[in-house]
């Protein structure tokens, strides 16, 4: 039903209640409460809105089909309509890409894609400042905007975001082309596929060149879309896509006829096997490398480097070397030698080594090793009260065994405890201590050094090999660390399914609610970093496997997950898809250093278990760079100065080389190599400088951005190198109020020290809101929070962002919040009614260009004169006064055809005539009276946020007046009057998003306050939590209120020429207030 025209009061005491088929409310049934009062209850199905939705969809068009690149169409009531050029930019354009998945912006060409014969160029202007998530949400104009020129249509190019990969062919670098495009990967077909082709794809994946171009699904059938057809490169292109070819999607193939690569490599290609007459797991070790197989040398190659290369080859967990085969004959490439792989290497790609060489060893020290095909075998110590305390057995050829006692000493139950995850040995002890054991005797005359990682990696006489008896079992007592939690089955002891330990037994643990957290307290506790990837979904060993019935809800700081908070399974079983499997990264931090501080830009450096290290420069790039800036929340990557920070530190240059896609969210989740890479020339450390907080096109910049120091930026600087962004708050509109910066992640103050009309001017034409009016200091439009960013700026007035011109330096000020610097643009539009003794009727005025004049009232509907009314906080209806007399003397008409439409949210978005100095006579002056208040207030009401895309309460344990107050100043609504309890304001629905906060009442925002984290509560509706504001005049008119309906079996209508709403949901950034006004039958929220 159209709510414009039609309202009704339901004081009858009844509620709605619908079928299935029915398709408007008056098709829903109704229903008399009992006693004419009907009990609140949460609305179980879709929420309830009045009015047509707001536009929702973006595309870019481009020869008929929507891409990431084309003319800007947005979908509204009306269909898909184009948008104007005209103050089209690439702030604008930036939320568009982003939006669609598309990267970020190249370019904005103006009509470049124009297709004759489309409806009206729509005129509403964006003012986007490129951080929001959808163009809706950025600020509307259409007031006094004139008709768009013919042709002149915005148009947008994306970078695009489109991602490639080889797959099963056993390297990164070898293997199945696919693409992914529109969220989907896909292959691509062999038709006239050869080298040209597979050059591109090597190198846009930094893999070398092609060595072959299969066809035929050689690496195998892929599933999915066929992207690519007859694809036609000349092998120059920096993209495959970017290659001539039949058009995305455009195909007469299928899977049988799927493409594929074989690179020369991550740097070459690198492939590994045994080479043997007769043996499938022994034999010379020989890597591929450099086009050419060629052995590798046997220094020093412990027992931790052979079980990785044993992992590798599906071998089996151990391997060892043999000495005694004579040296084969034949002339070949002995390529490595010093291999060392660590604990947290998961490939022998990732071990250190000596540098690559044709020839590293003599032919008599190439390496010939056997793998056992057995798995590790398992240890325990039973009969001694404790895990950590028994008789030593060893689980080995499916059997439980001892260890006889000859030669056992503290080194021996060194190995066994730290192995158990039990500390250190307390005693080692003799003849059965513990008792008897059965079984073989596996091992004797152990000389472990101590520093071994498993038992059986010790010397000893060899395993079944003794004449001992059982009563020379030995026994272990452990200081009793007790290791609650390991991983099995994957590469090594840093990734694989988790188990946990209960009584000696190993349980897998589900999928069901594990959390990246939880992941991270295992890693650490493990000595495995930090977590790279947590996989669920996995089979367990055996399908009725015992499944640990708990859920861990780690929060990411606990020292073991032994102390993280669980809840039961409900009857002892936990929902689950399968076992879950977590990848640790030897990695734990990442940092970029410049003068002794972390910021964004510097010196990579990476924390691992030796500490911070610097990387190398060598064969660091852009795509490395970007993740890393966009891990520490700093915006995307603008170049990589080789050594610019280099720190004389002493330490060794780390030389792990990292190849990132640029995709990553942390950069030990790249690829690493570090097998032959040399050590790294002294200085050359990879440094990084990051665009700071804003995604912007960064191939077009020439240079880095300049420091608010420096006074000798370029005024030509693009708009592109800036990662800050610049707003203007509280002013009442985007062209006025208090300056503030996003630097660092925070949003900051200006100073205004030496404040003045230059500065100003700089700031206003940053924000295209034309030239400064005033330069307004001692916190004109209110005291700001956050850092104050700049001081004592003396811009000339050229400058393309005010962080260019010469200042004090980045938060360096001696000043205080209450000398906030603002501005007043000669775009600031403002609203009033004039009038000698009326707040809420008079002549309606609007300030433009200057100057305050009137506006005309042709055209100007119900819908609009409420837009006005609600706008200028004087209630939801107004009615045109034609019977007063016009006003005397001159003053302009400023604009003439206003008609608000019912998704605009303030006059400045409502389609009129343009501006004209005299748009109507003297006698249409429009002078209008607007009627009642408001109903209820933005400022009181329950605490709703908005996370994860859900709307959600805060309970109110612990709920009090400076938890209130930081609620009241972050919406703008002065102090808290009362923090009320017990869903004061109705109970509300969803997530319960915080509880027992703990606030100082200093923050900015509600969430920053100390609480048991996100969705971690006890707590019902019942104990929502509400505020009550002192809400401060005139705040009225600065915010727009969204309305909206939270329960249906509470829509109240009050019957008049426009409508009312018992409640109002008002919104400012992530936090609402739900409010209600109370009439004497009925206290319901809605």
């Amino acid at each position: 039903f159209g709510w414009r025209r039609w309202t009704l009061l339901w004081a009858s005491g009844s509620k709605f209640w619908r079928r299935m088929d029915s398709s408007t409310l008056w098709e829903f049934h109704i229903t008399h409460c009992p006693g004419h009062l009907c009990r609140t209850g949460v609305w179980q199905g879709s929420i309830f809105s009045l009015g047509p939705a707001p536009q929702r969809e973006v595309r870019l068009m481009k020869n008929g089909s929507s891409q990431c690149e084309g003319q800007v169409e947005m979908k509204t009531s009306g269909g898909w309509r184009t948008l104007c050029a005209s103050h089209w930019d690439m702030a604008n354009a930036n939320v568009v890409c982003r939006q669609l998945g598309c990267g970020v912006a190249i370019s904005t060409p103006k009509g470049a894609y124009f297709v004759e014969g489309r409806d009206e160029i729509w005129r509403d202007r964006f003012h986007c400042s490129g951080s929001e998530s959808f163009l809706w949400n950025c600020p509307v104009t259409a007031l006094g905007v004139p008709a768009c020129a013919h042709g002149n249509t915005a148009s947008v190019v994306c970078s695009d975001s489109r991602q490639l990969r080889l797959v099963d062919g056993g390297s990164r670098c070898a293997g199945r082309v696919e693409i992914l495009q529109q969220g989907s990967w896909g292959s691509i077909c062999d038709d006239s596929w050869d080298l040209n082709d597979a050059h591109v794809v090597c190198r846009q994946l930094g893999c070398g060149v092609a060595l072959e171009a299969t066809i035929s699904a050689h690496f195998g059938e892929g599933s999915g879309p066929v992207w690519l057809d007859e694809v036609n490169c000349t092998g120059q292109e920096a993209h495959v896509w970017q290659c001539p070819s039949q058009g995305w999607g455009q195909h007469n193939c299928s899977h049988k006829e799927d493409a594929g690569v074989i690179c020369s490599g991550l740097w070459e290609f690198l492939a590994l096997r045994l080479v043997s007459e007769d043996q499938e797991c022994a034999g010379w070790l020989e890597i591929f490398y450099n086009i050419t197989w060629g052995s590798v040398c046997r220094s020093p190659m412990e027992p931790m480097t052979l079980s990785v290369i044993c992992r590798q080859l599906d071998c089996g967990n151990t391997g060892t070397r043999n000495f005694l085969i004579p040296s084969r004959e034949g002339s070949r490439p002995r390529w490595v030698d010093g291999i060392r792989c660590r604990k947290t290497d998961s490939s022998l790609w990732h071990c250190p080594s000596d540098p690559w060489k044709h020839q590293s060893c003599s032919p008599k020290e190439e390496a010939h090793i056997t793998c056992t095909g057995d798995l590790l075998p398992q240890l325990r110590l039973v009969d001694g009260g404790s895990r950590c305390a028994g008789r030593v057995e060893i689980l080995h050829q499916h059997s439980w065994g001892t260890v006889c006692d000859n030669s056992w000493d503290l080194k021996d139950a060194h190995v066994v405890c730290r192995q158990l995850g039990c500390g250190m040995a307390f005693n080692a002890l003799f003849y059965a201590q513990f008792g008897e054991g059965s079984g073989p005797i596996w091992l004797t005359k152990l000389k472990c050094t101590g520093e071994e990682d498993y038992l059986w990696n010790c010397p000893a006489i060899g395993l079944g090999k003794n004449n001992c008896r059982h009563y020379s079992d030995a026994g272990v007592i452990c200081s009793g660390m007790v290791r609650f939690v390991h991983l099995v089955g994957g590469h090594g002891p840093c990734s694989g399914r988790v188990e946990v330990n209960s009584g000696g037994k190993w349980i897998p643990v589900s999928d069901g609610n594990f959390t990246l957290s939880t992941a991270q307290v295992i890693c650490a506790e493990l000595g495995c970093g930090k977590a790279a990837s947590v996989l669920e979904n996995l089979p367990f060993r055996e399908d009725s496997e015992q499944i640990w019935a708990e859920e861990f809800q780690c929060e990411g700081q606990e020292t073991g997950l032994w102390f993280c908070p669980r809840v039961p399974c409900p009857a002892g079983s936990c929902p689950h898809r399968g076992a879950v499997h977590v990848v640790c990264s030897g990695y734990t931090d990442v940092r970029l250093m410049k003068n002794g501080s972390s910021g964004c830009e510097g010196q990579v450096e990476m924390k691992t278990s030796g500490g911070w290290r610097t990387l190398c420069a060598s064969h660091w790039n852009m795509a490395n760079a970007n993740v890393v800036c966009r891990q520490l929340g700093c915006g995307v990557a603008i170049s990589t100065p080789k050594g610019a920070y280099f720190v004389e530190r002493g330490d060794e240059i780390w030389r792990d080389r990292f190849h990132c896609s640029g995709f990553e969210s942390f950069l030990w989740n790249c690829p690493v190599t570090a097998l032959g890479v040399p050590a790294c020339a002294h200085g050359n450390t990879a440094s990084v400088v990051c665009s700071g907080n804003q995604i912007q096109l960064l191939s077009q910049c020439n240079d880095s951005c300049s420091d608010p120091e420096s006074s000798a930026a370029s005024e030509g600087h693009s708009d592109n190198c800036s990662g800050e962004q610049l707003r203007l708050v509280d002013g009442g509109s985007h062209c006025a109020g208090r300056v503030e910066i996003l630097q660092q992640g925070s949003w900051g103050s200006i100073c205004d020290d030496s404040w003045d009309l230059s500065d100003a001017h700089v700031v206003c034409r940053q924000l295209g809101c034309g030239v400064a009016l005033e330069a307004t200091i001692s916190a004109h439009f209110g005291e700001g929070s956050g850092p104050i960013w700049l001081d004592e700026l003396n811009c000339t007035g050229q400058e393309a962002h005010v962080w260019q011109c010469p200042s004090q330096g980045w938060g360096q000020h001696n000043c205080s919040h209450k000398k906030d610097a603002g501005v007043i643009c000669s775009e600031f539009l403002a609203l009033r009614l004039v009038s000698e003794d009326q707040k809420c009727a008079g002549w309606l005025e609007i300030f433009y260009n200057k100057t305050w004049g009137s506006v005309c009232h042709s055209h100007m509907e119900p819908m609009t004169l409420s837009m006005i009314c609600r706008q200028l906080g004087c209630g939801d209806t107004g009615t045109l006064d034609f019977l007063v007399p016009p006003r005397e003397r001159s003053r302009p008409h400023w604009v003439d055809g206003i008609h608000c439409r019912e998704t605009d949210t303030s006059l400045w978005q409502c389609p009129s005539d343009p501006w004209k100095h005299q748009s109507c006579s003297a006698k249409e002056e429009a002078h209008i009276t607007c009627r009642g208040d408001l109903l209820g207030s933005r400022c009181a009401g329950r605490v709703e946020i908005l996370h994860q895309h859900s709307w959600g309460t805060v309970c109110d344990e612990r709920w009090d007046l400076r938890d209130a107050h930081v609620v009241c100043r972050q919406i703008g609504c002065g102090v808290a009057i009362d923090a009320m309890h017990h869903a004061q304001f109705g109970e509300g629905s969803g997530p319960i998003w915080l509880s027992q906060l703990q606030c100082t009442g200093e923050e900015d925002q509600v969430w920053k306050c100390p609480s048991h984290g996100w969705g971690q509560h006890n707590c019902a509706h019942s104990e929502d939590a509400s505020v009550i504001c002192s809400d401060p005049p005139g705040s009225a008119s600065r915010y727009t209120g969204i309305i909206g309906i939270h329960h249906l079996a509470q829509l109240i209508l009050l019957l008049n020429s426009l409508f009312y709403l018992m409640g109002r949901v008002v919104q400012r950034s992530q936090i609402i207030l739900v409010t209600i006004t109370y009439f004497p039958s009925l206290s319901h929220t809605i």
